[in-house]
């Protein structure tokens, strides 16, 4: 399968459809997911296209996952959570959605279930969110 330049990550890359943006570097963007099924949920992407970890290069996975890294470590800490979950999915029967390779990073509390995937979230909260992860970094 080929990279589709429209894909909804895309545009948030060149700036065609707005996000709460987190972190930003010259090889990656991580933004709030709209769906968050934890609070503080965000996402990490590559700044170049590629569909997911079955075609990223070498160099595209070593960035994301720097990135995820650091914005786990920052998560957990303006959370004060007791983990971070960290999901990534490959192809539709792998469970991927959008066809831009990225990363859920997720905090986590203790005996706090994940919530209902595909739920908009408030966005007054998610922004407030990314402002905390933000200052985090």
């Amino acid at each position: 399968m080929t990279y589709d330049p429209e894909n909804i990550f895309a545009k948030i890359l060149r700036g065609e459809i707005p996000a709460t943006r987190v972190y930003e570097d010259d090889e990656t963007l991580a933004f709030m997911d709209i769906m968050p099924r934890a609070d503080g949920h965000l996402l990490v992407i590559p700044k170049t296209p590629c569909r997911n970890t079955l075609d990223a290069s070498p160099a595209q996975l070593e960035a994301v996952i720097r990135t995820v890294q650091k914005l786990a470590i920052a998560s957990k800490a303006a959370f004060d959570a007791d983990g971070v979950t960290i999901q990534q999915f490959n192809e539709t029967a792998g469970g991927q959605e959008v066809f831009h390779l990225h990363f859920h990073v997720l905090p986590r509390l203790d005996g706090v279930a994940l919530r209902p995937a595909g739920q908009m979230g408030d966005m007054e909260a998610i922004a407030k969110h990314g402002d905390m992860i933000r200052a985090a970094v």
